[in-house]
């Protein structure tokens, strides 16, 4: 089974994916604004949705601290940008397959 492990460079506004230890993936990603900062630490995904409503675009993928994920965006000009409530925004084609990769439980680390 493949072993999956986001890490999220607050810095750079990048999401990494690897697997088993390889990146694979690199996509561009929005962030929290300085008054709403994207949290840094250790979390996991511990939901998904298809199609969530309001403004998280094509997939919702829930980090296990409150209220912050990762997900798609109706505002695809915020994408490289500090501007969300402390969300991990993508632009919907890359957060549609990143959903279809990782399972739950995947780690998250943002640095």
């Amino acid at each position: 089974m493949a072993n999956y492990k986001i890490i999220i460079n607050t810095k750079t506004n990048r999401l990494i994916l690897y697997k088993n230890g390889i990146i694979i993936r690199q996509y561009p990603v929005a962030l929290g604004k300085p008054s709403t900062p994207t949290p840094k630490g250790n979390f996991k995904i511990i939901n998904k949705a298809i199609n969530p409503s309001g403004p998280f675009g094509a997939r919702w993928l829930g980090l296990n601290i409150k209220g912050i994920g990762i997900h798609g965006t109706n505002n695809p000009s915020s994408i490289g940008k500090n501007v969300s409530n402390g969300c991990i925004r993508m632009f919907n084609s890359h957060v549609i397959e990143l959903s279809s990769l990782v399972p739950i439980g995947t780690p998250v680390t943002i640095i």
